[in-house]
């Protein structure tokens, strides 16, 4: 009988989902997902934070729980990357359940969004040639 290796047991590793998909809920529940934005909000007794990204005139908000991340420095305004599960919400909104919660202050955010859709057209190349 054959032993289950650890590498089984690790959770999935995440797509990149832009912050404006994330918030406008075109990724399914329970996905894990890599996305990014502004901390706009810490909410220490909720386990809460709100990240913020501008997509051409509006601006996305992104509710992350922050349980399994914490304690962990809160600097306003910082560009974070959050790696995690989504959860629907009862009032139809959505929450990330972040198991990494990575400030990334200074990324070059028009680099990361190309390398997004980059690696999308790649994915989807290989995909259809299979």
């Amino acid at each position: 009988m054959k032993s289950k290796s650890r590498a089984t047991m690790l959770p999935k590793p995440g797509i990149y989902y832009l912050p404006w998909e994330v918030s406008t809920g075109q990724v399914p529940d329970g996905d894990t997902l890599r996305t990014y934005g502004r901390l706009h909000s810490y909410d220490m007794t909720q386990s809460r934070v709100t990240l913020t990204a501008q997509h051409g005139s509006d601006q996305h908000r992104i509710l992350v729980c922050t349980k399994l991340v914490e304690p962990f420095q809160a600097q306003m305004g910082s560009l974070y990357t959050v790696l995690g599960e989504l959860e629907h919400q009862r009032d139809g909104g959505s929450m990330v359940k972040a198991r990494v919660l990575t400030c990334v202050e200074g990324m070059n955010l028009p680099l990361l969004e190309q390398a997004i859709r980059e690696q999308r057209m790649y994915q989807q190349e290989r995909d259809s040639s299979q």
